[in-house]
């Protein structure tokens, strides 16, 4: 029984991505509502992805059928989701302007670049060596967490719609993310082999900052700790 356990957790996650999807189209193109409930549905599969892997640890359960399982409900919840998260975002950002209807047509639809370069840094990841202890390019669930704060960026400070609702801003992110998520930049892991200070000074110090980021500004911290994450990760290595 025990070796089926992190397939659970792996299970919920995929859960979680296919409730979001349904959530995001649930209504018409600008509901909030919706849009904050599928982002709160990354951040319960993200608890829930590192909750298989620490389980399979824990429990020394670690399995191939685990590992592919892993990468496909990832695919779906890390991906597909984002990418159609920042396909309706595009949209709005669109229906807030001047912008012809083919652009409001075709431009939304570079959102899923996300979607593809998610699943090339997942298969990247199980071929690759290299990312037994650490990460080479940014991890699918960072990038899902980014984006599954915007919608709820929004919703706190609405007055901040000028800079997330804007199309450049947005494509920018899309081009920059699936870039940084294939790249060879090294990215430290939040495994801890022990819990020494001497050797988690790096991972200890960004949970340190990210939950003070996260007590002062609450959701808007969320893409503050990736690019903080990123920056240790650089000074790291």
């Amino acid at each position: 029984m025990k070796r089926h356990i992190p397939n659970i957790f792996t299970c919920g996650n995929l859960f979680c991505g296919c409730v979001g999807i349904v959530q995001v189209f649930q209504n018409d193109l600008i509901s909030q509502t919706n849009l904050n409930f599928a982002a709160y549905m990354i951040g319960l599969a993200a608890v829930l992805d590192f909750g298989d892997g620490f389980a399979a640890r824990i429990l020394k359960s670690h399995s191939a059928i685990g590992k592919e399982l892993d990468s496909l409900a990832d695919c779906v919840t890390f991906g597909v989701l984002p990418g159609i998260m920042l396909y309706k975002l595009l949209q709005r950002s669109l229906m807030n302007n001047d912008y012809s209807l083919e652009l409001f047509i075709v431009l939304p639809y570079i959102a899923f670049l996300i979607t593809i370069f998610s699943a090339l840094r997942l298969a990247k990841f199980n071929v690759d060596t290299r990312q037994t202890d650490s990460f080479i390019g940014v991890p699918t669930p960072a990038n899902a967490l980014f984006v599954g704060a915007l919608p709820l960026i929004l919703w706190q400070h609405p007055q901040w719609s000028t800079y997330i609702l804007n199309p450049i801003v947005l494509c920018g992110y899309i081009l920059i993310m699936s870039f940084l998520m294939t790249s060879e930049i090294p990215l430290f892991a939040l495994k801890f082999k022990d819990f020494s200070i001497a050797n988690n000074k790096v991972r200890y110090l960004f949970l340190l900052l990210s939950l003070s980021l996260i007590i002062f500004l609450q959701f808007a911290a969320l893409p503050l700790i990736i690019v903080l994450y990123i920056l240790l990760s650089l000074i790291k290595f």
